[in-house]
């Protein structure tokens, strides 16, 4: 990972065919800018947390945590994410130590007007740039914190610069070299504004395995409230409240899912946290509507369904 100054990547990769040419997603914005994007942000109020050598993932990382209101030490970060043997830290580990701080972190589409709509939406977004060569790369972490359609500008935190401005096609040649990979880290309860559904569910899915219960809970929620239809996200949040010995919450939430999607599982659970609240007759209603399911269209729980009616069966 390298700091440099804006003018000095400018000068780098704006070298030989790049100085002629505007990149697709740049050329395609400028020529024709969406009519809900505001022309010019910046997000001063982001914090600012300077590189030291080689650990510019993070500082990133904690720059957009503490713009989250969430623990944001790059020191401890560092213990968390950096791998010496890389001298540098991995997309998986910056992922994964967003979420071990609390934070819900998604990835973006890999487009450009996404990640400038998401920065309108209030939101700092951690990129990868290649600030070398595909043959010689040097991999860096920033934050675009601000842009100007105006003037064709990027604003990041970047390395040892806390206002690194570059123009629009050098910020899409380094980060179409990074993969266009970008992550949103948010609180729990909210979802980045450009989110899709399947990495908003892989988000949830993620952040689950490093929170408590209660915390997943939120994501699940904040997912569900987006996309109502999503049947995993539905089955999470049961799973959660109930973790979290939120009886009543999980109830509702594996009902709701049984209901609409007519998912054995849902049933199955939903049988199971009858009977704890004493509810036999509805858990016996919902074990056998578990096991119609399961014998109509999933067979991988049959067994399940079978077991929860012996357990009725035994609670007489």
């Amino acid at each position: 990972m390298i700091a440099r100054t804006a003018a000095a990547l400018a000068a780098l990769l704006l070298s030989g065919c790049a100085s002629f040419f505007t990149p697709p997603q740049t050329a395609a914005l400028l020529a024709s800018p969406p009519q809900d994007l505001p022309a010019r942000v910046e997000r001063t109020e982001v914090p600012f947390f300077p590189q030291t050598r080689d650990h510019c993932g993070p500082a990133a990382l904690a720059t957009a945590l503490a713009h989250a209101g969430l623990p944001a030490d790059p020191d401890r970060l560092a213990d968390a994410v950096f791998l010496p043997s890389r001298a540098g830290t991995l997309q998986l580990e910056m992922l994964g130590g967003a979420r071990r701080q609390g934070a819900l972190a998604t990835k973006l589409p890999r487009e450009l007007p996404a990640l400038l709509r998401e920065v309108a939406a209030g939101h700092a977004v951690v990129v990868l740039q290649n600030l070398g060569l595909d043959l010689i790369p040097r991999w860096h972490y920033a934050v675009v914190v601000g842009y100007d359609l105006a003037t064709r500008e990027v604003v990041l935190r970047s390395g040892t610069t806390e206002r690194a401005v570059l123009p629009l096609r050098t910020f899409e040649y380094t980060w179409a070299r990074g993969g266009h990979w970008a992550i949103a880290v948010l609180p729990p309860g909210q979802l980045p504004a450009t989110a899709r559904e399947a990495d908003a569910l892989d988000a949830a899915v993620g952040f689950e395995r490093a929170a408590s219960p209660a915390r997943a809970a939120l994501a699940y929620q904040a997912l569900l409230a987006r996309w109502p239809g999503n049947l995993l996200a539905g089955i999470g949040l049961g799973n959660t409240r109930a973790a979290a010995g939120d009886a009543a919450g999980a109830r509702a939430a594996f009902e709701a899912v049984a209901t609409q999607h007519d998912s054995a599982v849902a049933w199955i659970n939903l049988a199971r946290l009858r009977l704890d609240a004493g509810d036999r007759a509805g858990a016996l209603a919902a074990a056998r509507q578990g096991l119609q399911r399961a014998n109509a269209a999933e067979p991988a729980w049959r067994d399940a369904a079978i077991a929860t009616l012996a357990a009725l069966d035994a609670q007489r």
